[in-house]
């Protein structure tokens, strides 16, 4: 981009946020805040409306879509905006379908204004920037891939913290009880564990899972 300013679609549930994102974000040279989303699915629409360079995206809402699922929607399209995630959530629970899912960029709330504005910039220019903890732990899963957590696996994990059974959590994730057994087992290995409340309690400790 030769000049033009970059604009931002901000993509957040709470009001108050979105309200304070563009405060902080109309106050940095080169940057124009074209519109805001309330809901995933809203983001996705305007988003498609070709004037947007990056979206600033939250992941969970009210209900419906996600910022993950929209993230995917979004970047399905040609000439698709950048997306830069800023959410409170830093687990891998959240991190893995947002990356999957083409996020160009994953910030947490609490980043100053200055590391914002620099990831913003970042993601126009098609670089990727990450949140500390979260390029910590993707780099520990990159050295460690036969202890790290597959996401389907932290998908059964997840569920099992929320207290379903195997048979629940296979209906809900379409899989046979073997396979949701299987996924199971594979978790207590890795995770050096020999139970389900182990495995919850080892995976929130290291951030896989939230609770």
């Amino acid at each position: 981009m030769t000049g033009e300013p970059i604009r931002l679609l901000l993509a957040d549930d709470h009001p108050v946020v979105r309200a304070g994102l563009r405060a902080v974000l109309e106050t940095e040279p080169g940057m124009t805040v074209v519109a805001e989303a309330a809901t995933a699915e809203e983001a996705v629409a305007r988003a498609a409306e070709g004037d947007i360079d990056v979206v600033v995206m939250d992941l969970r809402f009210g209900g419906g879509m996600t910022g993950a699922e929209a993230t995917a929607a979004i970047t399905a399209r040609p000439d698709a905006p950048r997306i830069l995630v800023v959410t409170t959530y830093g687990t891998d629970a959240d991190t893995l379908p947002a990356i999957e899912a083409g996020a160009t960029g994953y910030l947490l709330k609490d980043a100053p204004p200055e590391e914002l504005a620099a990831g913003i910039r970042t993601a126009a220019a098609g670089r990727t920037t990450l949140a500390p903890a979260v390029a910590d732990r993707l780099v520990t899963r990159l050295r460690n891939p036969g202890t790290a957590l597959t996401r389907r696996e932290v998908e059964v994990l997840t569920l099992v913290a929320e207290g379903l059974s195997n048979q629940r959590i296979g209906r809900q994730l379409h899989l046979t009880e073997g396979t949701v057994k299987s996924h199971l087992a594979h978790i207590y290995t890795k995770l050096g564990v020999d139970s389900r409340t182990a495995a919850v309690a080892k995976a929130t400790a290291l951030g896989y899972i939230r609770r």
